[in-house]
């Protein structure tokens, strides 16, 4: 029969026929494979690319515009310059809108580094003033420069 009264039944044998028949599962194994199973997921899900499958064409490179740009750089003594040419702060829309057209909107401003506050913002103010947006110009950290 499939079913035993606990006594000295046929089918007992050995050590183990003192211990009652355990009811519980045992849940060490499948936590074991639950782990696994995550570390798994965990590693893989950082190769996978999400999102949709786009194939851009490609293009040559063209790395100089064909039009110039409004670069106005500030010097360390506070002289500002309209690409190359000297230019005052207060004749700033016309030399701009001269040169580049009446049609420009923005203008980028590159300032040294140890030009003061006042200086910069006048600048600014200036542009903004003539319905310019405003883009400074800034240079990346080297990774040599972040050590010190």
């Amino acid at each position: 029969m499939a079913f035993s009264n606990g006594g000295a039944g046929i089918g007992r044998r050995g050590r183990h026929s003192d211990y009652p028949a355990m009811a519980e599962i045992n849940v060490v194994p499948l936590v074991d494979v639950v782990l696994v199973l995550l570390i798994i997921f965990m590693l893989t899900a950082q190769v996978m690319e999400f999102g949709l499958e786009i194939d851009v064409p490609k293009v040559t490179q063209q790395r100089n515009s064909a039009d110039p740009l409004p670069v106005i750089s500030i010097s360390k003594t506070g002289t500002s310059y309209l690409n190359e040419n000297a230019v005052n702060i207060n004749d700033l829309e016309g030399a701009v809108r001269k040169r580049f057209g009446a049609d420009t909107k923005a203008v980028y401003i590159k300032a040294d580094k140890e030009v003061t506050w006042d200086t910069l913002a006048q600048i600014v103010s200036a542009a903004n003033k003539a319905k310019f947006e405003v883009r400074l110009v800034t240079k990346p950290q080297d990774i040599a420069d972040r050590r010190r």
